[in-house]
């Protein structure tokens, strides 16, 4: 993808300061030298005046909303959950974004740390390989009336928010049921999320470029519900089947909705909402499945 760069914006993980004093500086500096526009969030000017007051002249401040028509590329320098908020809040046509880890796993991410502090000038030519990747759409009706509407990268998940107690749910798919499970929840997970939450409660490792919905039941209650991958060709209702207090919908684990047994959620790939992200070339999938989860290695390796 050859694109021009002449607006960016940099979004820090939230709440870290020492990551950032070292390696910040520099990169605005150079941008500004560039002739390229930085901005960063509004609520990051406290922090940017920690980290080196000078930087304040050298960049303009922005509310989340306007970062995916004001640039040219998005850069969040973070962790998978930096990246996913960016990618959850996308408009219908973002920019590319790259998303360098600054953490320890960083499964999504494609560049680390040391990748992109090392030659960041090379992103700026607008030179980079990019891949797409859908948004899943969420909705939920409550008699017939919509309540909320919103997307995900990762994951939904349904379950309690205080003692973990069992609750009744159900899923459908053109009103024919596929689940009717009892335990502590279920996850929704895209293939990009499949190696996220899922995973770790006994969902199966999906490649990104399967076109399918996991879902994983969370502690279910008869052994005959197991995780199932399905076409993401049509959506899936899911609704609480008896009168629960306290039962949450979150999304990314970033958001969360509160939902009762009045309300259907309606999940569907969606196909306006996408997000672009900037590919490592030396990094694939399957390398990173052995590099970040010792997947398919050996003893003996």
């Amino acid at each position: 993808m050859k694109k021009t760069i002449s607006n960016i914006t940099i979004i820090l993980k939230p709440m870290k300061l020492t990551p950032y004093k070292k390696r910040l500086p520099p990169l605005v500096r150079w941008l500004a030298k560039s002739n390229i526009t930085t901005y960063f969030l509004e609520k990051e000017y406290e922090r940017l005046e920690k980290i080196d007051p000078d930087l304040l002249s050298l960049i303009k401040f922005v509310p989340l909303n306007d970062i995916y028509e004001k640039s040219d590329l998005i850069i969040t320098l973070g962790g998978d959950g930096t990246l996913i908020g960016v990618c959850r809040h996308a408009i219908l046509r973002s920019p590319p974004i790259l998303g360098v880890n600054m953490g320890r796993l960083g499964f999504i991410t494609e560049y680390t740390g040391e990748d992109f502090f090392s030659d960041y000038t090379r992103f700026f030519t607008g030179n980079f390989e990019t891949t797409t990747l859908p948004l899943f759409e969420i909705t939920i009706r409550r008699n017939g009336v919509e309540k909320f509407t919103g997307t995900f990268l990762n994951d939904a998940v349904f379950n309690k928010n205080d003692i973990s107690r069992m609750f009744p749910l159900a899923v459908k798919s053109h009103d024919e049921y596929i689940y009717r499970l009892s335990g502590d929840g279920l996850i929704v997970s895209s293939p990009i999320g499949s190696t996220a939450y899922s995973l770790a409660a006994g969902g199966p490792v999906i490649h990104p470029d399967a076109h399918s919905m996991v879902l994983t039941p969370i502690c279910p209650h008869s052994l005959g519900h197991r995780p199932l991958v399905i076409p993401d060709l049509n959506p899936i209702n899911v609704q609480i089947t008896q009168r629960q207090e306290n039962i949450v919908l979150t999304l990314d684990g970033q958001q969360t909705v509160p939902i009762s047994s009045q309300d259907i959620v309606s999940i569907s790939k969606s196909d306006k909402y996408s997000v672009t992200l900037v590919k490592n070339p030396s990094r694939s999938y399957f390398e990173t499945l052995r590099s970040k989860l010792v997947y398919g290695k050996t003893r003996c390796e």
